[in-house]
């Protein structure tokens, strides 16, 4: 839903018939981002042990909820209504399905293929969301809003819960009915080392710009590049396209045996190249400019839906941490955790970007994007798009140290 709320936030503004700011309407994409992401954390650590045979029990749950909070949706009178079920409840339904199943997911793959596994996870993330803006934009086009939200509701139920059934019950033998064996205590050493602090304050900083294009990109391109309605929904299509590659490949990069790279280094690779993107592509489309958007859309879309495959090696290099240190270490609540940071990041974004697009220029100055209303939000993107890959710098400066 998030990747396709784009969609749905032109058209709030075009078609707005509820009470309350229209503007508001700009934080529901990073909220439900944020929310379900900042759940994520309690969920991971819930569910790692002591309720893990309840797992697939609480995935259900979750479609249901957000089942429910569509269709309570579809009957909204006032934008509030809109953030409290599209922007909360919806999240938490989501975040239900994604911790458990997840959590399952790293513990059939371990250390030496568990980067690549988590990017090809996320990948299929980015196939929905290269199919869904058409059609949410054909349905709203044709039965507005309330009624779009109910076939959503019905989608994200008939898909969710078949899927949940085909996940395999978890290998580990800790994770039997808590009734049987007592469950063990997760283990936190990890939170006494600076490389965690360091990778999850990386991770708020990317987040926090990274919702942002989501959220505006085809406001952008209706309101600043005049393009189509039908042009403007082809670049969210496009911004998610590039993530079904980049997922893996920067799995790929993290896990490979022939030239492997620090978690460090393939953050840093990600994070300077999405920030490059937004500073020389975005900033500079003008009136008409439909060639650059599109190429904004699949670099920005490459290097930036890549990023959140690159915490399997950041996971990897966190227990190799562990294991010199001969402490314990599960990578599921490490996991779970810089979700949470990422929640902070997409939550702080969303914030930022209301005040950020009213400070915006009305009249525009030049021919470019810096120019208008949006030109806050692009300089905003890209500063907290370079931000994401500090870790290097970190790196470089413990290397000069030791020198």
């Amino acid at each position: 839903f998030a990747m396709s709320y784009g969609v749905f936030q032109e058209y709030y503004f075009d078609n707005w018939t509820l009470q309350g700011g229209r503007e508001v309407t700009g934080i529901i994409g990073t909220t439900t981002n944020g929310v379900m992401y900042l759940s994520m954390p309690l969920l991971f650590a819930l569910f790692t042990r002591r309720w893990a045979h309840r797992r697939r029990m609480a995935a259900l749950c979750g479609a249901a909820l957000t089942c429910i909070s569509f269709v309570l949706s579809s009957f909204s009178t006032h934008v509030w209504h809109l953030v409290a079920t599209q922007g909360v409840m919806a999240a938490l339904g989501c975040a239900l399905i994604y911790s458990p199943t997840t959590l399952s997911l790293g513990e059939w793959f371990k250390t030496s293929n568990r980067a690549v596994t988590y990017g090809v996870s996320l990948s299929c993330k980015n196939i929905v969301g290269s199919a869904c803006p058409f059609l949410v934009r054909v349905l709203l086009n044709r039965y507005g809003f309330r009624t779009t939200l109910q076939v959503w509701a019905a989608i994200a139920t008939g898909t969710s819960i078949p899927a949940i059934f085909l996940i395999p019950t978890h290998p580990s033998s800790i994770l039997l009915s808590t009734s049987t064996h007592r469950a063990r205590k997760n283990p936190w050493e990890f939170l006494k080392h600076q490389s965690f602090y360091i990778y999850s304050t990386a991770i708020i900083l990317q987040s926090c710009g990274y919702g942002i294009p989501q959220t505006y990109l085809n406001q952008y391109a209706h309101d600043v590049t005049l393009l189509s309605q039908t042009s403007a929904t082809l670049l969210l299509t496009v911004f998610n396209i590039p993530g079904i590659a980049s997922s893996s490949f920067f799995g790929y990069l993290s896990d490979n045996k022939h030239f492997p790279l620090s978690a460090t280094t393939v953050t840093a690779i990600s994070a300077v190249s999405s920030a490059l993107s937004a500073f020389l592509i975005w900033g500079l489309t003008s009136q008409g400019s439909m060639a650059l958007l599109v190429l904004f859309s699949i670099t920005f879309g490459f290097f930036a839906g890549g990023y959140s495959a690159t915490w399997g090696g950041v996971i990897n290099e966190l227990e190799r941490e562990a294991s010199q240190r001969n402490e314990a270490i599960d990578t599921g609540m490490v996991y779970g955790l810089l979700n949470g940071a990422r929640g902070v990041g997409y939550v702080s974004g969303g914030l930022a970007g209301v005040p950020l697009l009213k400070s915006g220029s009305r009249a525009a100055i030049g021919g470019f994007g810096y120019a208008t209303t949006y030109g806050p939000l692009i300089i905003f993107t890209g500063l907290s798009s370079v931000f994401g890959g500090w870790g290097i710098v970190w790196k470089w400066m413990g290397l000069l140290h030791l020198v």
